[in-house]
């Protein structure tokens, strides 16, 4: 779910949700609370209080923020343990501003994760070029990453393979590594948006319809996956390599998960490295799966 508001936690419908609906997962980011603040008046206690005197905009934002952010994952704890950590996450997202700055990012990362102290939430970081380094140090400290804004198929390889290196850098140092959960996130909507701005643009002063051209970039972009796709051979190399079990999905924009068993093989990382390589173009899996 990409929404957030505080009478869906308090309301027992969040709930109802998990419950009766099946919902597995939530995502927040601050346009979505700036709605939920300034459309209600769900948010009065925090804003008139004691402390909201001493605290900035961003300081406000972010007590309500992660607030709401534990309550949600205090909410999705069943789904979270009945699944073994495959399931049960939410996400809280470091300042957008902080997208091209490393250490900034790193560091928001951290403070985030020890303010929700939640084991079923994870923090998103933009996977830009500056993003990545945050990115794989934050998961080999043992931090939940949701990594946001891909909007290409190299970006995600980049994103893998500092994934991979995170683990391998956990395992190397006799570090557990089953507790942590990623998440790769595909902006494909955002495209369809654009390329559908532009088409009926382009169309309009011809008067064609266009409507039926629409949301149809996206899927051209990312086709089904082919069996044996390059995600299921850094499982593989993640089962060589570690010999644990581990997680990491890709995602539209909704916090969903995996957590697979592999098998120990004998298969070498050059090996591995060359069916990566011959399944380079297969695609991404729009179900979220990886």
């Amino acid at each position: 779910m990409d929404y957030i508001r505080r009478d869906l936690l308090t309301s027992g419908q969040l709930k109802k949700y998990i419950e009766n609906d099946g919902l597995r997962g939530m995502t927040s980011n601050p346009a979505i609370f700036e709605k939920a603040i300034t459309g209600s008046n769900l948010y009065t206690d925090v804003l008139t209080s004691a402390d909201a005197k001493k605290l900035d905009a961003n300081g406000l934002f972010e007590k309500i923020a992660i607030r709401d952010v534990q309550d949600a994952c205090d909410i999705f704890k069943p789904v979270y343990a009945e699944t073994k950590r495959r399931d049960g996450y939410v996400s809280l997202e470091v300042s957008p501003f902080l997208g091209f700055d490393t250490k900034a990012s790193l560091a928001e990362a951290r403070r985030l994760w020890k303010a929700v102290d939640r084991p079923n939430v994870m923090i998103k970081i933009p996977g830009t070029p500056e993003g990545l380094p945050a990115i794989r140090q934050a998961l080999e400290e043992g931090i939940n990453i949701n990594i946001t804004l891909l909007f290409a198929q190299s970006a995600y390889e980049k994103v893998a393979e500092a994934f991979l290196s995170a683990l391998e850098a956990r395992a190397a140092k006799g570090q557990d590594i089953s507790q942590i959960a990623s998440v790769a996130s595909f902006f494909v909507s955002r495209i369809d948006t654009l390329v559908d701005s532009k088409i009926d643009e382009k169309l309009r002063p011809l008067r064609t319809p266009a409507r039926k051209l629409f949301s149809k970039a996206s899927a051209a972009r990312w086709p089904l996956p082919m069996p044996g796709s390059l995600t299921r051979s850094i499982r593989n190399f993640l089962a060589v390599r570690v010999g644990r079990r581990s997680r990491q999905r890709c995602a539209d924009s909704a916090p969903a998960l995996g957590q697979h068993q592999h098998q120990e093989s004998k298969v070498s990382r050059c090996d591995v490295r060359r069916r990566i390589d011959r399944r380079r173009h297969c695609g991404h899996d729009s179900s979220g799966n990886l």
